[in-house]
């Protein structure tokens, strides 16, 4: 069984920092990207920041410059720094994978983890 799962969410106040964590595991022998994104109530999920096994990153307007992903391909784990968190950054932030998994046809596949709460008070 294939698993994303998340840790790190929480409360803090503007102008604060949070770190995601995202570990995959299960049959996994590649992965094409990771990344984050986010979900706040009643708007649509969005685009946080994802990055490439080479290393290419992509951001959301809204967080360039604030917002940092990186990856351990060893551990096959994305993180997200967040500095600088302001309230519209309040979202349920949800960690995605394209992985190719033994045993599974077709073998490549996107997954999604649970989600982590960031909460972000004024």
């Amino acid at each position: 069984q294939v698993q994303l799962v998340e840790s790190g969410g929480g409360l803090v106040q503007a102008g604060g920092s949070l770190r995601l964590s995202c570990a995959a595991s299960g049959m996994i022998f590649g992965i094409n990207h990771m990344g984050w994104y986010r979900q706040a109530p009643g708007k649509q999920r969005e685009l946080v920041a994802n990055i490439t096994s080479g290393g290419s990153t992509n951001y959301g307007d809204s967080v360039k410059g604030r917002f940092t992903i990186s990856r351990d391909g060893a551990k096959n784990t994305v993180y997200l720094q967040m500095n600088r968190l302001k309230p519209e950054d309040t979202a349920v932030y949800y960690c995605n994978a394209e992985m190719y998994i033994r045993n599974v046809v077709p073998a490549l596949g996107a997954y999604w983890g649970q989600g982590t709460q960031v909460t972000v008070s004024s």
